[in-house]
């Protein structure tokens, strides 16, 4: 699923490329699993004549502000990505979109031309993703129901610590909490906690200090590489865990072999110390 980098990444491209452009054309796919709450004609004859203004995220939902009121939003679910012709986005590491596929593209269910002869697309696959035409985008869920922003409103180091103190439930699981940290999904969730030193199904009340300020430090930094860098993996360090996560192969890293558990209802790979990790899980 496309997390924060990813999302950020389609932001930044659509800002740099789209706003202050006039929308003459576009072209939605009857899709109503996808385009939720508003009918396919209904979402052209609104973008149609409207100005893209800005670009804006919270969490996983990007949104475009335009000239005026209804605005729309996008959930990438788990394949959604933005595709603007000619203009490499970074695409989710799982995306069904290539570079050679031919425009537009197959799996489009927004397609947009700008007045200066840009085109863009949001496609999705696998269907999860929603793109909704809102008034007001934050006021209302899923935005609405969002915690803080990892990258924007990461809470400082003494409240997370704090914060954690009183939850109990496995610190994946709570990370994967859109409503506790908005952003951060199954990919960063693993790199964190594996930079962090911290089993997944570890309770988060249970963390030490120590460990909850490790943690906190590790959000900032990986989601702050990953997003100056547009989500472009092959300039993640190379002794990050994501490079070895995907497909679940078995093998080793620094050493250590790397097991699959399931936490939050997702598989996480981790580098485990086993003696420690079982200390850690009796507490």
């Amino acid at each position: 699923m496309p997390e924060l980098p990813e999302v950020e990444a389609a932001r930044r491209a659509i800002e740099e490329h789209c706003a202050g452009k006039r929308i003459c054309e576009c072209s939605v796919a009857d899709d109503p699993k996808v385009i939720d709450g508003v009918s396919a004609s209904e979402l052209e004859v609104t973008l149609v004549g409207k100005t893209i203004v800005a670009a804006l995220r919270k969490g996983k939902n990007l949104w475009l502000r335009l000239d005026s009121p209804p605005f729309p939003s996008f959930h990438f679910g788990m394949t959604g990505a933005i595709c603007i012709k000619g203009v490499a986005v970074t695409k989710y590491v799982r995306s069904s979109v290539s570079d050679s596929d031919e425009w537009p593209l197959k799996y489009s269910k927004v397609f947009v031309k700008l007045d200066d002869s840009v085109e863009f697309c949001f496609t999705d696959k696998r269907r999860f993703a929603r793109v909704r035409l809102l008034k007001d985008p934050q006021s209302v869920p899923p935005i609405s129901e969002l915690g803080p922003d990892a990258l924007l409103e990461l809470v400082p180091v003494d409240e997370f610590v704090e914060s954690l103190s009183k939850k109990k439930i496995a610190i994946k699981a709570l990370l994967l909490d859109q409503g506790f940290i908005s952003g951060i999904g199954n990919w960063i969730a693993d790199e964190v906690l594996y930079q962090a030193k911290i089993h997944p199904l570890q309770i988060a009340s249970s963390l030490t200090k120590e460990s909850c300020k490790s943690l906190h430090k590790c959000i900032r930094e990986v989601i702050k590489h990953a997003v100056e860098v547009d989500a472009n993996s092959s300039y993640f360090p190379k002794e990050w865990l994501f490079h070895l996560r995907w497909g679940k192969k078995s093998g080793k890293i620094n050493g250590k072999k790397i097991e699959f558990v399931t936490a939050g209802g997702r598989v996480r790979v981790a580098e485990v110390n086993w003696e420690t990790v079982g200390r850690g899980l009796r507490n």
